[in-house]
């Protein structure tokens, strides 16, 4: 009996220091991180386009904010490619100059905002959740079929850097979805923890974790968010401090980009695998991979897997070159060619077979746990 008294004096001391700690982590003042604002470099004419319009749709208790782009010929139901940005990103930034491409080429595209970023709703601002972003991308397939002037059975995704496996989750549970790329995808969870453990050291993750344990403790108690800069220069306290990651977001800010980030983010997302989707998916994906990428590499044995699975092709550039330049014609070719080649037939799958993409398959909760 003694035992079992002092065991509970044990774990109720331990309780109610875990309590006093996050507490005194959420309440204590004096710990704002400094803002680093970086300047608009990519200007967008955001006035009416061509072939533009903005929409948006509901998911959740909010709503998302996007431009659908529609070709000129519209005498037959369209192809759309529905595209989502990496981390922290608009569909203001970079987007537009692939959906432009892809319209030209008689696609449909819808590029949307998730929610608590750019121009989509949602409290507080700049958070990311990876369920909450795959229920976004979701509600745009969803919205993207219920329009009249594209084709339901041929849709494509589109995901880059930090969204470059969102695609493949999604086409795991939805497999009428056409074909998906994935462009300098983060899909190698362990080549990138260890990348950036080699680069940026434990400690900087200690700090990240004070820092989202203050985030979730004010959350849980009604008070403003805890942020932190997406990239700093190095060190600063930033989810990036690292000079290539800060040099490269500068070179692409638009107008909608913020440079924060909730900091609870590190403690949810625990559970996304998506080499676990890249295993799963029987649906056509092309891998374009950055050999010189900092931010989001792939190993060369997790390449042996994605070959098997995917169709992979390499460029001898770094994580933001794929964006500009001459780096940026080579991979928007290589995607154009990708979906003629599986979005120029329409399917015969009839419309009431295809899944409902708001809804969460059993399969797709498997690849990220539940952390809300």
């Amino acid at each position: 009996m003694n035992i079992v008294i002092i065991t509970l004096k044990v774990i109720g001391a331990a309780i109610a220091l875990f309590i006093a700690e996050a507490s005194f982590v959420a309440l204590v003042p004096g710990m704002d991180v400094p803002e680093q604002p970086l300047p608009v470099t990519a200007q967008l004419d955001t006035a009416a386009v061509v072939g533009r319009q903005d929409v948006r749709f509901d998911v959740g208790d909010t709503y998302i904010s996007a431009w659908l782009y529609l070709p000129d010929d519209l005498s037959a139901t369209a192809p759309c490619v529905v595209m989502g940005n990496g981390f922290g990103g608009t569909k203001d930034m970079l987007m537009d100059n692939y959906a432009t491409r892809y319209r030209s080429a008689g696609y449909a595209v819808l590029a949307f905002d998730y929610r608590y970023f750019g121009a989509s709703g949602g409290e507080p601002r700049q958070l990311l959740m990876l369920a909450n972003q795959l229920e976004d991308y979701r509600a745009a397939i969803a919205y993207a079929r219920s329009r009249e002037e594209i084709d339901p059975a041929r849709i494509a995704l589109w995901g880059t850097s930090a969204s470059g496996g969102y695609g493949i989750a999604i086409a795991v549970e939805d497999t009428t979805i056409a074909c998906v790329v994935a462009q300098c995808p983060g899909l190698d969870n362990k080549a990138s923890e260890d990348l950036y453990y080699e680069r940026l050291g434990l400690k900087h993750m200690f700090r990240l974790f004070f820092h989202a344990q203050r985030d979730m403790g004010r959350s849980r108690v009604g008070l403003s968010a805890h942020k932190i800069p997406i990239v700093g220069k190095p060190g600063t306290m930033a989810f990036f401090p690292l000079e290539d990651a800060y040099q490269g977001y500068s070179g692409l800010v638009s107008e909608g980009f913020v440079n924060q980030v909730c900091a609870r983010l590190i403690l949810r997302s625990g559970g996304y695998d998506p080499a676990q989707a890249v295993r799963q998916v029987t649906r056509p994906v092309l891998v374009q991979i950055c050999d010189y990428d900092s931010l989001a590499p792939i190993s060369p044995e997790f390449e042996l897997e994605l070959r098997q699975h995917t169709e992979v092709k390499r460029y001898p550039i770094g994580h933001f070159e794929i964006y500009v330049g001459d780096h940026f014609e080579r991979a928007v070719s290589d995607q154009l060619a990708f979906f003629s080649q599986h979005l120029s037939k329409r399917a015969k799958t009839p419309v009431s077979e295809l899944m409902l993409p708001a809804r969460k398959s059993r399969s797709a909760a498997s690849l990220l746990s539940d952390n809300r």
